[in-house]
């Protein structure tokens, strides 16, 4: 019998795998990889009698091999808020799936667990940009200012440090960064006793200003688009880059493009006013997929360019 635990690699993923692991310590395996790579589970041989718990990553994306691993007899637990498309129902599976745009995977594990830990629940929260939802569980728990802040500066930074083509990009490995994450069932204790916080921040920092410096250039009233260079620093700062643009325009729509040599990753974020719309984008393209407030596309052919833009423009134009 083995535990197999399939994560993303972002701030979600990593807090809601670790407020499970708190309750519930176990030798699993433990798989991930960077925040686009979503078909974790394929990559997963169960057998008969093995568990596997997945955080964070869509069932949809991953239908035919969690069809195997239930055929192959294991035990399925998952825990998500991307799009799902039509759950199996099936003995042997346990979802807990919400697509609510509030709600990210490690809320869902926080209410499942009845609030065992909810800092690390934060920390996720404010890193998959709910900065809403993040402050209201920091009110119900009754944090200081200073401590929310805090917290949001880890949750962004683990998110940070999920964004690459490859493991490469990262500065650490989503299964190195969880096992450092492990001990400790309070994130300010992590960011007291750890330097992985400081180095984030800081190379955070400096790719933004790289990020900052370029052009955003809008599509129509409510919807724009930014182009980055094929760079290390793109792959990376994509995320909290488009996050911070969010916030910054709350009523307007953007798509993030990242220059590759046969076309362009891209990260979509709806409008923060009005939450929705991304996932619906990006899955119109072959390689898209996400949630409704935050989406992404794997690879768009240049030939393809205009046609996100018209996407973009039809999909936002109703939330100016």
């Amino acid at each position: 019998m083995k535990f197999y635990d399939v994560y993303n690699g972002d701030a979600d993923g990593l807090c809601a795998l670790l407020q499970l692991r708190l309750v519930t310590p176990r030798d699993a395996i433990l798989v991930s990889g960077v925040k686009r790579d979503i078909r974790l589970l394929q990559r997963v041989d169960a057998r008969q009698g093995d568990e596997i718990v997945v955080a964070d990553i869509s069932l949809d994306a991953n239908r035919s091999a969690l069809t195997r691993a239930l055929q192959n007899g294991a035990q399925v637990t998952w825990f998500d808020h991307h799009y799902p498309g039509s759950i199996p129902q099936h003995p042997a599976l346990t979802p807990y799936i919400d697509t609510d745009p509030r709600i990210c995977s490690s809320l869902i594990v926080n209410r499942h667990l009845g609030g065992r830990f909810p800092e690390w629940a934060i920390v996720a929260a404010f890193g998959d940009n709910l900065e809403q939802s993040a402050r209201q569980l920091a009110g119900q728990v009754s944090l200081q200012d200073a401590e929310i802040v805090v917290l949001r500066e880890l949750g962004v930074c683990l998110n940070y440090n999920a964004y690459g083509e490859t493991i490469d990009d990262l500065l650490y490995s989503p299964v190195d960064l969880f096992r450092q994450l492990q001990p400790f069932s309070d994130p300010r204790d992590f960011i007291r006793a750890s330097d992985v916080f400081g180095s984030l921040k800081q190379r955070m920092q400096d790719d933004l200003e790289h990020a900052r410096a370029l052009q955003v250039r809008e599509i129509a009233p409510g919807s724009a688009y930014v182009v980055l260079p094929n760079a290390s620093w793109s792959r990376r700062v994509v995320g909290v880059y488009a996050n911070r643009l969010a916030q910054d325009n709350p009523c307007t729509a953007h798509a993030i493009l990242v220059s590759k040599p046969n076309g362009y990753l891209v990260s979509i974020r709806a409008p923060t006013a009005h939450p929705t719309g991304a996932s619906k984008v990006a899955r119109a393209f072959e390689s898209g997929g996400g949630r409704e407030g935050a989406a992404g596309i794997d690879l768009l052919p240049d030939s393809e360019l205009d046609r996100l833009l018209d996407a973009m423009r039809s999909a936002f134009s109703e939330t100016v």
